[in-house]
């Protein structure tokens, strides 16, 4: 949580700023809505923070995304019977993909950058071929439940965001945390330590890609189907970890200040919507971030190197 503190202050000052403008902001029931839309992007930043923190990056969550939720379209197509086992599905194309991102990272030694955006390129064609552009099908109800409904004034999609993001920590301070945090930080030290670093970067883009997975599920509901769903997702998400203090380069960062990061760009998003800025800035804002963001921690970076020399 002291990690996680300069963002909170921020987000903390966003909401205030919003509720400044909207007054009925704070209030519970557009409070909530406002944690269901951005939980979504909250939980692909606790499963790309995985990913970064032990020194890759995975681009291809946003294509995930959208093959998921084209996928449930057309295998649901209406029928309430096909959304249990479709939904199974799902959760577990998501792992399989990052299962297949780790190995060819760690195995055949592809950068994780070229390996992922190779895998988003392959889905996004995949996804196209298979819809000619306008996906087909339609997703019924029980499943759309799921991304636009309640248990009694609390939406699913917070309930499920509260579950993961409680796991996230879990793990985080478990030993295979510790040990993700130490590969990030210098893989050869932990190798030599014990550590099975192909086997804890395989695990985490997994987790990145049972994220977005389950990312696909509320969007899906939430939105509706559409080729377009997950666009730019990954660069959000991205953004929103680095907007944490999450170190690209790895070993530095806290789990609950990348979920922060993503409360506080969709907040920052929610400002700027509220005083008309156009949505077109956003991923100049995204850029300006991750700029930033790494400018930063190539400051910061020869003292840590320096220190562990020392």
């Amino acid at each position: 949580m002291r990690r996680a503190l300069p963002i909170l202050v921020v987000l903390a000052g966003l909401l205030v700023a919003i509720a400044a403008v909207n007054p009925l902001f704070l209030e519970p029931p557009t409070f909530l809505a406002f944690v269901k839309r951005a939980a979504p992007l909250v939980i692909l930043a606790a499963g790309q923070y995985f990913v970064i923190v032990s020194g890759e990056f995975d681009l291809s969550v946003g294509s995930i995304v959208t093959a998921e939720v084209v996928i449930a379209a057309r295998l649901i197509d209406g029928s309430a019977e096909a959304t249990w086992p479709v939904l199974a599905l799902l959760i577990v194309i998501g792992p399989l993909i990052g299962l297949v991102n780790g190995l060819v990272t760690t195995l055949l030694r592809v950068p994780s950058f070229i390996t992922t955006l190779g895998m988003l390129l392959i889905l996004s064609g995949a996804v196209f071929l298979w819809t000619g552009g306008a996906p087909r099908g339609a997703l019924s109800e029980q499943f759309r439940e799921l991304g636009r409904g309640s248990a009694g004034p609390v939406p699913w999609s917070v309930l499920i965001l509260v579950a993961l993001a409680g796991l996230a920590v879990a793990v985080m301070r478990a030993g295979f945390g510790h040990t993700l945090v130490a590969t990030g930080d210098n893989d050869r030290a932990a190798a030599l330590s014990g550590v099975r670093v192909a086997r804890v970067r395989t695990v985490a883009f997994m987790i990145s890609g049972l994220s977005a997975a389950v990312a696909a599920v509320l969007l899906g509901g939430f939105a509706g189907v559409s080729a377009q769903v997950g666009q730019g997702l990954e660069f959000q998400a991205i953004t929103a970890v680095v907007l944490g203090g999450v170190a690209l380069g790895g070993g530095r960062g806290s789990v609950v200040a990348a979920m922060a990061g993503a409360f506080t760009l969709e907040a920052l998003f929610t400002l700027l919507n509220l005083h008309g800025v156009s949505g077109a800035l956003e991923p100049a804002v995204q850029g300006v971030i991750i700029i930033a963001a790494v400018a930063l921690g190539a400051v910061r970076l020869p003292r840590r190197t320096t220190a562990a020399a020392t």
